[in-house]
């Protein structure tokens, strides 16, 4: 079910494009790695280990809404911020995600 147009909670409309896998979104693997790029303030859905080019998927950002509703509590994870979970159960963690050839820092975001 669609969230209402006057609560979509992301800094982008429904159909923005964002990368994920067609293992998570039609083999039923979960979401458990969320990065929001500071590049191009696009999204990522990913799972915990290193992703397969091949296997990956461009998507709309309601897409991953309608998959996982959990991922409406990283709407507002900043950019260049990502967020993380051992497994479907678990909570949400979120650190500043490391520059090339810098450190992050790894303090947890308060919104």
């Amino acid at each position: 079910m669609p969230t209402p147009s006057d609560t979509w909670p992301f800094d982008q409309p429904r159909d923005s494009a964002a990368v994920s896998l067609r293992s998570i979104m039609s083999g039923g693997a979960p979401i458990l790695f969320v990065a929001h790029d500071a590049d191009d303030h696009g999204w990522q859905f990913l799972g915990l280990d290193d992703a397969d080019e091949a296997d990956a998927c461009l998507i709309a950002l309601e897409e991953a809404v309608e998959l996982d509703r959990s991922v409406l509590e990283l709407a507002d994870l900043p950019t260049g911020w990502s967020a993380w979970r051992a497994d479907r159960a678990s909570p949400w963690q979120r650190a500043r995600q490391v520059a090339e050839g810098g450190a992050a820092d790894s303090g947890e975001h308060s919104p």
